[in-house]
């Protein structure tokens, strides 16, 4: 079950609560899913209880109770509990297979929008390169979630920023005003130091610019050209590119991916934290476009890395080995985290290559 599929599978809870006269709430349009915080337990957690509880006008601990019992009979669900003032913590059934079987069926649009929202967004930029960059940055992440985006420069950009840093502006100038439904951004991270950005090349300057919090200035030095783990760019793409050589031994040896049980491995090679970061994909999508903010997504692919680098030394048969069930899910997981990171890295710009 996918983070989204739950969404919906709470809200079913919710409506059925109202429907029996349980709850006399208005069903929200959504149910946030996600992992766990501090003093939780299972695969995912909401706090749908504490939002229904006011106007409901019960405790929020009675109002998770009520939603518990109908969501502990859906289908995909093991265990419902309820922690703290009223966090309904979710247990799935299954490995997670569903959910690398969603992934690799979208590969790299994984978390996208499925079709225009009908949002429209103009972005505006100072005459700045960090500025720029960050704008197109946020305009693809905004339109992987399906908004019309345009943007704007008060003035030309140097050719350098689009010829080398691939930043790409509509207009310049005094911005146009908005129409009528759309929204205004102004986009001013802390400016960039005067060493030149693009001496570092496409990849790492986007990085060193879009890495960074916005209100941190960024690092432009050659660190993010170094080619060890200390290098977080770094290690997206070595992440990758294993995954995708992975694959290529996998069809040397006769076997590929196939999605299934490895709950066995969770122990073993902590394959746990990376179905959980896999799972969170679509949420940080949206969190990264509703605050205009790729540095959420820089930061998240890390996590996706760090997680499934401990995994890819299982994922091969060693010796007189035979690929068994349990190396073609590795593998599956293994090709799903690859592609997180390849679209991940797409939606900031940068390259995700296939050799490294």
């Amino acid at each position: 079950m996918t983070p989204v599929e739950l969404s919906r599978t709470v809200l079913r809870a919710v409506r059925r609560a109202v429907e029996d006269g349980e709850l006399d709430v208005v069903v929200p349009g959504r149910a946030d899913v996600a992992p766990p915080g501090p003093g939780g337990c299972g695969d995912y957690a909401s706090n749908v209880a504490l939002q229904l509880a006011r106007p409901a006008g019960q405790p929020p601990s009675r109002v998770a109770e009520i939603i518990r019992r109908r969501l502990a009979q859906s289908d995909g669900i093991r265990e419902v509990v309820v922690t703290g003032p009223g966090f309904l913590n979710i247990s799935l059934r299954g490995s997670g297979d569903a959910l690398v079987r969603e992934i690799l069926r979208r590969g790299q649009s994984y978390g996208h929008a499925d079709r225009p929202t009908g949002q429209l967004v103009q972005l505006h930029a100072p005459h700045e390169v960090r500025a720029v960059v960050v704008m197109d940055a946020v305009a693809r992440v905004l339109r992987s979630q399906g908004a019309l985006v345009r943007t704007s420069c008060v003035a030309r950009p140097e050719p350098a920023w689009t010829d080398i840093l691939g930043a790409e502006v509509d207009a310049y100038g005094t911005p146009e005003a908005p129409a009528p439904a759309a929204l205004a951004v102004n986009v001013r991270p802390a400016p960039a130091p005067p060493a030149d950005p693009t001496l570092l090349g496409r990849d790492a300057a986007r990085w060193a610019l879009l890495h960074p919090a916005p209100h941190d200035r960024p690092r432009i030095t050659a660190d993010h050209l170094v080619q060890r783990e200390s290098n977080p760019l770094f290690r997206i793409r070595y992440a990758h590119a294993r995954t995708r050589a992975l694959t290529r031994n996998a069809a040397d040896l006769g076997f590929h991916a196939e999605p299934g049980d490895i709950n066995g491995d969770i122990n073993r090679h902590g394959t746990s934290p990376l179905r959980t970061a896999l799972a969170d994909h679509p949420r940080i999508l949206q969190a990264a476009a509703a605050h205009h903010a790729p540095d959420r997504l820089a930061r998240h692919l890390v996590t996706v890395a760090d997680a499934v680098l401990p995994l890819l030394a299982a994922v091969l048969p060693r010796g007189a080995e035979k690929p068994s069930a349990a190396h073609r899910a590795r593998l599956a997981l293994a090709e799903a985290a690859g592609a997180v990171l390849a679209g991940g890295l797409s939606l900031l710009g940068i390259d995700a290559p296939e050799h490294l």
